[in-house]
C-alpha cells in the first residue's frame, strides 16, 4: 500500500499550553475526527500547524517527539503570520466570500502576503517529506495555494484536493482580487473534490471564464495536464455515533438531560459561533412559533448549544451579542417559574454529552444560511436507533441533497420553519422511523471511511488517465522523423484528433 500525506491547516492533535507547560490535546473538528481511525489504519503522516509556534516546539523536545511518534509532522508559522493568515485572510476573507457573505469580506494585500508565505511554509515541509510513490492529500481552504507550488516541486506527484467549504458562484468569487492565483494553485492537483455537484460546478464555471481553460465533463485540460474536479459528500463515522447511545457515560447523560427536562418535547440546535449559521433566524423563527402555538408552551424547550469560535473577529462578537439579547428575550417574554423555553449553553460538550443530547431531542434543528457540508445533521440522525427523532434542515446545507427524507426549508423563511416546527412535533411515529431508517442506511453505506476511499480510487484512476494520454504524446524523435516525411511526399492525409 502506498504511503498517505494528509495535509491540513491543524494537525489531528494539538498542542496547548497551560500555566507554560505544553499539553497534547485532540483536535476539534470534522475533519480531524472523521479521519482520525481511517488515517491510522493506513502507512501515513498528517502534517499541519501544531497550535503554536515554532520557536516553542523546538524547544520543547519532548512534545515534538510525541508528535513525531503520532506521525504528526509539524509545520513552524510566526506568530504575525498566525494573525495575517489565519486570524485575518482565511477567516475575515475567504470563508466569508466563499459563504456568500461578501459585505463582511476584508480584501488586504498584508493578509494576501501571509497566505502566500503560510502555503510556502507547507510546501517545504511536504516536499522535504515526500517520496516518489507518495499519495499527498491536501485539504481545505487554508492551503489552497498548495497543490501549484508542490507540482513546481514534485511534477510526478499524485496530489488530491479537498474543499470542506462551499466554492462559490462565479458572480461571487470574481470579486477576489487573487482569483486566478487560486485558481492555479487548486489547478496543481490532479483531483478537486467538493461536498455537492454544485460546488464542483461553480469551480469549473470559474476557471473556465477566468483562466479560459477548456472544460468537459468534469475534468479540465490546463497546460500540458488534465485536471479532474467532482463530488464527494462527506460522511461520518457513523458506527461511532449509533453506538454510543448504547454506553453507559452517555446512558448517564442521558438520564441527568432528561431529570432536567422533564417530560418537556427537546428541539435541539447545534453550532459554532457563526453568521453562516443561521442561529438568530432559528431563535426568531422559534418565538413565532411559540407566539402562534400556545399549546406548546411549557411542553417544548428549545436547547440552544453554541460552541464558541473565532471570538476576536468583529463580526462574531456582534453576533454572541446578538444572541445573548435573543435569548433573554425569548425566556423573559414566554418564560415562567420553573420553565425556561430556551436552555442557551455557550461552550462545547464532551462526546457523550453530545451523543447524550442528539438521541433524546425530538427535533433537531440545522438551518444554515450556508454551509458545505453540515455533519451535525448527520450525526443526529444516526444516534437515533428506535428510529424516532425529526431533522429539519436547511436547503442551502451541502446534506441536503443527501437527506432529502428531512423537513427541508429556506433558512430565510420564517413561515417554514414554523411550519417545518409543528409538522415536526406533530408527526406520527411511524412516519419519523420510515423517514430515518432511509436516511440512516443511506449514511452506514457511504460513511467516512468510504467518503475517504472513494476520494483515493478516483484520484488514482485521474492519475492512471493522465500517464495515458501522456503514453499517447509523440517523442521528439517521431516529430522530426513525422516531419521529415511530410516534406519528402508528394501527397499526404492528415487526421487530426
Amino acid at each position: 500500500m502506498r504511503r498517505l500525506l494528509i495535509v491540513s491547516n491543524r494537525l489531528p492533535t494539538t498542542v496547548q499550553e497551560r500555566k507554560g507547560e505544553l499539553h497534547l490535546e485532540p483536535s476539534v473538528g470534522g475533519l480531524a475526527t472523521g479521519l482520525s481511525s481511517w488515517y491510522k489504519s493506513r502507512d501515513s503522516i498528517w502534517i499541519g500547524w501544531p497550535g503554536i509556534t515554532g520557536k516553542k516546539i523546538k524547544r520543547e523536545k519532548d512534545i515534538l517527539a510525541k508528535l513525531l511518534s503520532e506521525n504528526c509532522h509539524p509545520v513552524s508559522i510566526t506568530q504575525h503570520d498566525v494573525e495575517a493568515y489565519y486570524h485575518g485572510i482565511c477567516n475575515r476573507t475567504i470563508w466569508p466570500l466563499f459563504h456568500h457573505f461578501p459585505l463582511y469580506t476584508e480584501y488586504s494585500e498584508g493578509f494576501w502576503q501571509a497566505y502566500e508565505r503560510v502555503n510556502t511554509a507547507f510546501a517545504n515541509v511536504v516536499a522535504g517529506i515526500a517520496k516518489p510513490n507518495d499519495i499527498i492529500w491536501i485539504h481545505d481552504y487554508h492551503l489552497m495555494l498548495l497543490p501549484k507550488l508542490l507540482r513546481e516541486r514534485l511534477p510526478k506527484a499524485t496530489m488530491g484536493f479537498f474543499l470542506h467549504i462551499p466554492f462559490p458562484s462565479f458572480e461571487i468569487f470574481r470579486l477576489l482580487p487573487w482569483r486566478n492565483q487560486i485558481l492555479e494553485g487548486l489547478l496543481g492537483a490532479d483531483l478537486v473534490g467538493f461536498h455537492t455537484y454544485d460546488y464542483a460546478g461553480h469551480f469549473l464555471d470559474s476557471v473556465h471564464r477566468i483562466l479560459g481553460y477548456e472544460v468537459a465533463m468534469g475534468q479540465v485540460t490546463a497546460a500540458d495536464r488534465v485536471v479532474r474536479a467532482d463530488a464527494f459528500p462527506m460522511g461520518i463515522n457513523y458506527d461511532l455515533f449509533s453506538n454510543a447511545v448504547q454506553d453507559s457515560k452517555t446512558h448517564a447523560e442521558r438520564k441527568r438531560f432528561h431529570k432536567k427536562l422533564e417530560d418537556c418535547r427537546v428541539i435541539l440546535s447545534v453550532d459554532r459561533l457563526d453568521y453562516t449559521k443561521g442561529i438568530p433566524q432559528r431563535l426568531e423563527a422559534f418565538s413565532a412559533f411559540l407566539d402562534r402555538n400556545s399549546k406548546f408552551l411549557r411542553k417544548v424547550i428549545l436547547v440552544l448549544l453554541v460552541v464558541p469560535s473565532r471570538t476576536r473577529v468583529g463580526h462574531y462578537i456582534q453576533l454572541k451579542k446578538q444572541l445573548d439579547g435573543l435569548v433573554g428575550e425569548i425566556n423573559g417574554k414566554y418564560g415562567t417559574i420553573g420553565w425556561m423555553p430556551v436552555w442557551y449553553l455557550y461552550r462545547s460538550l464532551p462526546f457523550h454529552s453530545l451523543a447524550a443530547l442528539y438521541s433524546l431531542a425530538d427535533v433537531a434543528l440545522v438551518t444554515p444560511l450556508r454551509d458545505g457540508m453540515n455533519l451535525v445533521a448527520k450525526e443526529y440522525t444516526a444516534t437515533k436507533m428506535d428510529g424516532k427523532g425529526v431533522l429539519i434542515l436547511s436547503e442551502t446545507a451541502g446534506a441536503a441533497q443527501e437527506l432529502g427524507e428531512a423537513i427541508i426549508i429556506n433558512a430565510n423563511n420564517q413561515e417554514e420553519i414554523v411550519q417545518a416546527l409543528e409538522k415536526a412535533l406533530e408527526m406520527p411515529e411511524q412516519e419519523q422511523i420510515e423517514r430515518n431508517r432511509i436516511m440512516q442506511k443511506r449514511l452506514r453505506r457511504y460513511d467516512v471511511v468510504q467518503w475517504a476511499n472513494e476520494f483515493m480510487d478516483k484520484l488514482l484512476s485521474t492519475k492512471k488517465l493522465q500517464q495515458e494520454m501522456e503514453e499517447k504524446t509523440l517523442s521528439y524523435e517521431m516529430q522530426r522523423k513525422l516531419a521529415s516525411d511530410f516534406q519528402e511526399s508528394n501527397k499526404a492525409l492528415l487526421l487530426l484528433d
